[in-house]
């Protein structure tokens, strides 16, 4: 085995070995992710987290596709669905990267801007992950705060109150609608579930949607009714005369303005920053402290779930 095939692969074994732990990792073309569970003298172990089947990638095939990226490059939407984590992996190191959706050997690896299949741990979490994370960090801000009331809160803390209250609404709101799914497929028409928080019955409400206009001209005229009782102005035909004549806005529009809160951005790097500051500190504690604060956390997270659920 050449020097240059060694150097390559104990590059790719401590860039793996490397990785902050939580490190998601995508396929270039299908999308996949993964993640690098084990690596050993010859090979990673590494496991998709769409499907949890894993798979073994072998230091012979790291270096024969390295050979091929000499001088050449590999289109990613022709990577066989077996070599993309290979490829992967390989835009890890600095002598390649990835211009105009292919795979390719860069000649400065100093210029390297790192792979784009890359996912941070703090952004590869999933959806009830980060329900939980926010929730815990919505809860310490609570146990923070002198008072509930938020005329007397300084701007930045109500700030990230707000922040951590709307990032736990929409999460907690997109698994209800998934669990939602679900229920409605277990549960038959007015049938009731009991659970350990609360009954959920399933009901129907009906949305009503005009049929289109010769039906309902047509079944008005059979009807006797005039059709000038259902004609009336349509919005968006309204908002095309404003835009090319003179007519005013205010001449057929009543106007009001509300104010209110618009969430623009959101830290999530400083969040995950703050949850691993927090584990750190619980896992540094002994004693009966920390077993009294460890039965505090476990009382939360029982109050935290019976407040969602509700």
């Amino acid at each position: 085995m050449s020097g240059r095939h060694g150097d390559r692969w104990n590059a790719v074994r401590d860039r793996c070995l490397d990785l902050e732990p939580g490190t998601e990792l995508v396929t270039p073309f299908s999308d996949r992710p993964f993640r690098v569970v084990d690596v050993t003298s010859d090979r990673l172990e590494i496991r998709f987290d769409d499907s949890g089947e894993e798979r073994l990638l072998h230091r012979d095939q790291f270096e024969t596709l390295a050979d091929r990226l000499e001088g050449h490059s590999l289109p990613v939407a022709k990577l066989p669905p077996g070599v993309e984590p290979y490829a992967t992996v390989l835009t890890l190191l600095g002598e390649y990267g990835v211009e105009d959706d292919e795979i390719v050997s860069v000649p400065d690896p100093e210029m390297d801007g790192g792979s784009p299949y890359l996912v941070s741990p703090a952004e590869a979490r999933t959806s009830p992950e980060r329900l939980h994370d926010d929730a815990v960090l919505l809860a310490d801000l609570l146990d923070t705060l002198d008072t509930p009331d938020t005329e007397v809160l300084e701007t930045d803390t109500l700030t990230d109150f707000y922040v951590l209250l709307s990032d736990v609404q929409h999460e907690a709101d997109r698994l209800r609608q998934t669990a939602r799914e679900s229920l409605l497929s277990r549960l038959g028409p007015g049938q009731e579930l009991h659970g350990r928080y609360g009954t959920i019955r399933r009901t129907t409400r009906e949305r009503r949607q005009p049929r289109d206009d010769a039906t309902v001209f047509g079944a008005l005229d059979e009807h006797g009714i005039p059709r000038e009782w259902v004609l009336g102005v349509n919005r968006d035909k309204l908002d095309v005369v404003l835009t090319v004549t003179d007519l005013g806005e205010d001449e057929v529009y009543d106007i009001e303005a509300q104010d209110y809160i618009q969430k623009t951005g959101v830290e999530e790097a400083e969040k995950y920053s703050r949850l691993q500051g927090l584990a750190e500190r619980i896992e540094e504690l002994e004693g009966p402290e920390a077993e009294d604060l460890r039965d505090d956390l476990l009382d939360l997270e029982a109050r935290l779930d019976e407040a969602l659920s509700a």
